[in-house]
């Protein structure tokens, strides 16, 4: 189990601020953290951090001034006074345990980034247990496209502002919602969007009713000052928000909703739609492939209206939006094959995902896929072989631990003995680039997929 959010709300954590003049950030290679550690420089601080490894990301912040160590050791917390993690790092780690047993004040990465947003007028928050990154890539696009200056953080990259954060004025302030460890109860939305709701992240969440209740105590934040912006397709959260008493703005397809997408046309790689609210009609036309994009883009529209953004802006900012990093990313091309990295790790996001890359060719779709963390391959074993089957051909990697060791008997080459239909198992990126590039022939589509390392699968089959 990772460590837990602190859970001490924005007044506590400005009191226990106070004073301060340099804050470290433990773990601050991910993609939030970086976001973190970038605005808390731009607030004035002196600002550090580690990660278990370089990145790209870490380069750009040192480029900044902003410290960075690789690897974890205690004494780096030196000329420190604050320190902020991740729930991913272990309760050993010599920072943290420094921090705590010299008094040094410690926030979970949730709780500062709630204390943060504060100070924007508007906090539009994109939740859901599918789509927050990307949702929140169309809304900032929109906003953007609006010229109202957001302030964004992002799980994900976007070519737009050169990285998954921006900072912009203090109105409008985008950022994506995790409901992870109820991370996401720690935030202050006044508008929450709940784009679905499903059983995921099994370590944490016991079952549905548990899923529910956190989702509800978040559209609760926004009584009184803001609105609720759900999913009318989703059962789960049509049942989460039941009774509920406050604003709400609904979006959807199949079912009345306040803000709906009519004659929905696809073509290879795209999908446009007639966008309706009351008697405003706008047609869109996405340059991005699958129905669950034409979800995102209502759902992103919606908020965009509660902000008043013209109709105008918001069909600009979504035809802008050309996808963001790792969901859908294009790669390249290899012999004719064309080659595409995604970052789903539930089965409704793979199916979702194959489904779409379905719509994109004529040829076979080809999976390369690295599950992620041994509780959620266990706890949602049966949806990964009903969806992974929508392949014409999946090959596993290992599975990627992320914070856990395995103590559930999982394997990736069970999973590929369940799924059936050919997929297989090989122990390695190397060997599974050699076996994609000599099975795919032009006109087919390969997919390297997950929320590990599974991305430098794509550079091996461009380079090899």
């Amino acid at each position: 189990m990772a460590v837990a959010n602190t859970h001490f709300g924005a007044e506590k954590i400005a009191r226990m601020l106070a004073g301060k003049k340099a804050v470290y950030f433990l773990g601050i290679g991910g993609i939030t953290m970086s976001s973190l550690a970038h605005i808390t420089k731009n607030a004035g601080y002196k600002v550090g951090g580690s990660d278990r490894v370089r990145s790209a990301l870490t380069d750009r912040l040192e480029a900044e001034g902003i410290e960075i160590f690789e690897g974890h050791r205690a004494e780096q917390l030196d000329g420190y006074d604050a320190l902020v993690y991740t729930v991913a790092v272990r309760e050993d780690t010599p920072e943290l345990v420094r921090a705590k047993s010299c008094g040094i004040p410690v926030f979970s990465r949730a709780d500062y980034l709630g204390y943060l947003m504060c100070g924007y007028t508007r906090r539009i928050g994109i939740s859901g247990m599918h789509g927050k990154s990307t949702v929140t890539a169309m809304t900032s696009e929109i906003f953007l496209a609006a010229n109202a200056d957001p302030t964004i953080i992002c799980g994900a990259e976007l070519s737009s502002i050169c990285g998954a954060y921006r900072v912009g004025g203090q109105e409008n302030f985008i950022f994506e919602s995790c409901e992870y460890m109820d991370s996401f109860l720690d935030f202050y939305p006044t508008i929450a969007v709940v784009l679905n709701i499903e059983l995921d992240h099994v370590d944490y969440f016991r079952d549905l009713a548990q899923v529910r209740r956190s989702f509800r105590a978040y559209i609760e934040k926004t009584k009184g000052c803001g609105c609720a912006v759900l999913n009318a397709d989703d059962d789960e959260v049509c049942r989460m928000a039941a009774g509920f008493d406050g604003s709400v703005l609904t979006f959807g397809i199949r079912r009345d909703a306040d803000v709906t997408a009519k004659n929905i046309e696809t073509a290879l790689g795209t999908v446009s739609f007639d966008l309706c609210h009351g008697s405003m009609k706008k047609r869109v036309h996405l340059a991005v492939p699958g129905e669950h994009n034409v979800y995102d883009a209502l759902a992103a529209a919606s908020a965009a209206l509660l902000c008043g953004v013209p109709s105008g802006d918001i069909v600009r900012g979504l035809e802008r939006f050309s996808g963001a990093r790792r969901r859908m990313e294009y790669k390249g091309e290899r012999a004719g094959v064309r080659i595409y990295d995604d970052y789903a790790h539930h089965p409704t996001e793979i199916a979702a995902t194959l489904s779409a890359a379905r719509s994109m060719t004529d040829g076979r779709v080809f999976c390369a896929y690295q599950p992620h963390t041994y509780s959620r391959t266990k706890g949602l074993f049966d949806g990964f072989v009903s969806s992974l089957r929508l392949a014409d051909k999946t090959v596993l990697a290992d599975i990627y631990p992320a914070r856990e060791t395995d103590t559930l008997g999982m394997s990736s080459a069970l999973l590929a003995e369940h799924i059936g239909n050919g997929a297989l198992y090989l122990d390695s990126f190397e060997k599974i680039a050699v076996y994609l590039l000599e099975n795919a022939k032009p006109g087919d589509v390969i997919l390297t997929m997950g929320a590990g390392d599974i991305t430098a699968l794509s550079k091996l089959l461009l380079n090899a």
